[in-house]
């Protein structure tokens, strides 16, 4: 039981964090309020947990070196990770913290030159291949939306296309971020100590915690610190990130919703013409991208090496 605590710290740490990528345009723009957005869409995480996270979970369970203290440790490492860069208000990766954590296991374990890199490379890819293909998703999604929508004369018609648009789409990001991360949250432990449905189950709870608990800082970085963006515009950047999300959810790789939502903010930018509202916060975040894993596996090493020491 105990060593299920890293998963559930995790889980409510990630919550915490990736809900911005969801509801970050809209919440900060004032069209969706911030609680009810994240009661509601923490519903439709556990359901995309529990409907289509097995793929993920079962890719992340096949890197780890099947010993359920690494296992733990790796969790641990990557939710102390991300739950500092909370702190900070930087939109960070869990993928990439949870890799590092179980990658900082396997040095120990194995030694660099004996780690399957070869295996942990197509979760490497992604990490390029997601911001940037958010950001061309919602580039053209922008263009071709947008004129649906100017074809709409009525301006009370205009708002509640937006309005119930943002809704749909904020509960569709919730679903894909659950059936995708969830893998993040408790993929190190199935086979060694859950199954797959109770790691889906386990794993979306958790995160819809951090969700309703712990949210709000992160979501207003997300929202108003890179791109100023109208109410449409917002709909667009999250249907964008859940696509993006979705996609990789449906071949088994967990990719960063974080990483999802700034390239669909600096597409839909740039659709529109409008320059970064503030560059440095946007270079920070992506400091903040480097520094995950490096931080995530040094503090799983250290912790391993602690343990093994120990005992």
């Amino acid at each position: 039981m105990w060593y299920l605590l890293p998963s559930i710290f995790l889980g409510w740490s990630l919550g915490a964090n990736d809900a911005a990528n969801v509801f970050g345009p809209t919440i900060a723009s004032g069209l969706i309020p911030h609680k009810p957005a994240m009661i509601f869409g923490s519903l439709f995480v556990v359901l995309g947990a529990v409907v289509g996270g097995s793929e993920g979970l079962l890719n992340v369970s096949s890197i780890t070196t099947g010993l359920v203290l690494d296992s733990a440790l790796a969790v641990f490492s990557a939710a102390l990770t991300v739950t500092i860069m909370t702190l900070l208000k930087f939109p960070v990766s869990t993928s990439q913290a949870v890799f590092g954590g179980i990658v900082g296991t396997n040095i120990l374990r194995f030694g660099f030159e004996n780690v399957n890199w070869m295996a942990m490379s197509k979760f490497v890819v992604v990490w390029v291949l997601t911001p940037t293909g958010a950001a061309v998703i919602s580039f053209f999604l922008y263009k071709f939306l947008a004129i649906v929508f100017r074809r709409i004369k009525s301006v009370q018609i205009q708002d509640r296309f937006i309005t119930v648009g943002s809704w749909l789409v904020g509960f569709y990001g919730c679903y894909a971020l659950g059936a995708n991360n969830v893998a993040n949250v408790t993929g190190a432990l199935v086979g060694n100590m859950l199954s797959v449905t109770q790691a889906a189950l386990i794993g979306g709870l958790c995160i819809g915690l951090g969700m309703i608990t712990f949210s709000k800082g992160v979501v207003m970085t997300v929202g108003k610190n890179i791109v100023a963006l109208d109410h449409f515009s917002g709909m667009i950047a999250v249907l964008a990130q859940a696509i993006t999300v979705w996609i990789y959810s449906l071949v088994g790789i967990p990719v960063s919703s974080s990483q999802a939502i700034v390239g669909a903010v600096i597409g839909l930018g740039y659709a529109k013409g409008a320059k970064l509202s503030n560059r440095r916060t946007v270079v920070n975040i992506v400091l903040a991208w480097v520094a995950t894993p490096l931080v995530a596996g040094l503090i799983s090493y250290i912790l391993c090496l602690g343990v093994k020491s120990w005992f």
